[in-house]
C-alpha cells in the first residue's frame, strides 16, 4: 500500500515559503493573502489587469472582470429574472391591466420570487467580488419583501394601523407609501449613477427603474380632495415599472445565452466613453 505525497504547496508553506501573483509582496498585501490560501472567486484582486469593459449580463458596471475559473455559476440573471417577474406583476397593477386595482397578487411573488431569490442572487454576488450587483440585487430583494410585508391582509396591520392613526382615511398611508418610494427612487439614482460608463440597456434599466419609482411616490402623494392617489400619475409609474422588467429580462438574456445554448449573441450597445467603446473608437482609427 503506498501513501500519497503532501501537496507541495503545503510542504513550502510548513518550510515558511509563500509565493505569490499578480503583484509584489509589498505593494499588494490583499493578492498575497488571496493567492496563499486559494480563495479562488473569493477572492476580489484589484490590480490594473483585471479591469476589463462593463457588461450587463453579469450585473458588473465595469470595475472588475468575471473570475475566469470560478467555481459558481453566474448568479446576476437569476436575481434580474425575479425583479423582472415581479415588477411586471406590480407594473400591470399600477396600469390596471384587465381592471386588476387591488395589488394582493403582488404580496406572494414579492416575497418569494422578488425578494428571496433576488437576495440569494445578490448574496452570491458578494462571494464572487461584485459589490455592485450585490447591493444592488440585495437591496432590491429587501424591497420586494418590505413591500409584501406592508400589503400582506391582516398579517402586520401596517395599512390598518396608519388608517386607523388617520380617523379612518387612507391619507396616511399612502403619504408613507409615498415616502418609501420615494426613498427607493433616491438609492436607484445613486445606483444609476454607477451605471454611466457601462451599456445602454444595463443605463436605461436603472433609467426607467428610477423613474417608476419618482413617479409612483409622486402619484401617491398628490391626491384629490377624496384622498384618492393621482390615477394618471400611478398609470405612468407603472408603464415605466413595465419597461424596466422588460430591460431586465433582457439583461438577464445576455447573461445567459452563449455560443453553447443560443444561436445569436444578445447585443448590449456600449456607450462611446465607456472602455469598450473606447476600444472600439481605437480599432476603428487603427484600421483607417
Amino acid at each position: 500500500m503506498t501513501t500519497s505525497e503532501p501537496h507541495p504547496d503545503l510542504n513550502k508553506l510548513e518550510a515558511g515559503e509563500t509565493h505569490f501573483t499578480n503583484s509584489s509582496t509589498s505593494s499588494q498585501p490583499h493578492n498575497q493573502h488571496a493567492s496563499q490560501f486559494d480563495y479562488g472567486p473569493l477572492a476580489h484582486v484589484n490590480t490594473a489587469e483585471t479591469r476589463l469593459a462593463p457588461f450587463g449580463g453579469e450585473f458588473q458596471p465595469g470595475l472588475y472582470r468575471p473570475v475566469t475559473d470560478r467555481k459558481v455559476a453566474n448568479p446576476a440573471p437569476l436575481g434580474l429574472c425575479g425583479f423582472a417577474l415581479t415588477t411586471f406583476v406590480l407594473g400591470c397593477v399600477n396600469m390596471q391591466a384587465r381592471g386588476i386595482t387591488a395589488p394582493n397578487m403582488i404580496v406572494g411573488p414579492a416575497f418569494a420570487y422578488g425578494g428571496l431569490i433576488q437576495i440569494l442572487s445578490g448574496m452570491w454576488e458578494m462571494a464572487i467580488g461584485n459589490t455592485f450587483g450585490a447591493t444592488a440585487l440585495t437591496s432590491y430583494g429587501g424591497f420586494w419583501i418590505s413591500l409584501a410585508i406592508s400589503f400582506t391582509p391582516g398579517g402586520f396591520g401596517i395599512q390598518q394601523g396608519l388608517i386607523e392613526a388617520d380617523n379612518g382615511s387612507l391619507g396616511m398611508f399612502y403619504d408613507s407609501l409615498g415616502l418609501f418610494l420615494m426613498g427607493w427612487f433616491i438609492f436607484t439614482f445613486l445606483m444609476l449613477l454607477c451605471t454611466v460608463k457601462s451599456t445602454v440597456v444595463f443605463f436605461s434599466l436603472f433609467f426607467a427603474v428610477d423613474l417608476a419609482f419618482l413617479l409612483l411616490g409622486v402619484g401617491y402623494m398628490s391626491r384629490n380632495e377624496l384622498e384618492e392617489p393621482n390615477a394618471k400619475v400611478i398609470k405612468a409609474g407603472g408603464l415605466f415599472a413595465l419597461v424596466a422588467a422588460f430591460l431586465a429580462w433582457y439583461v438577464a438574456l445576455a447573461g445567459v445565452a452563449d455560443n453553447s445554448n443560443s444561436f445569436f449573441i444578445v447585443p448590449v450597445w456600449h456607450f462611446p466613453w465607456s472602455p469598450k467603446g473606447k476600444e472600439s473608437r481605437s480599432k476603428e482609427k487603427g484600421g483607417a
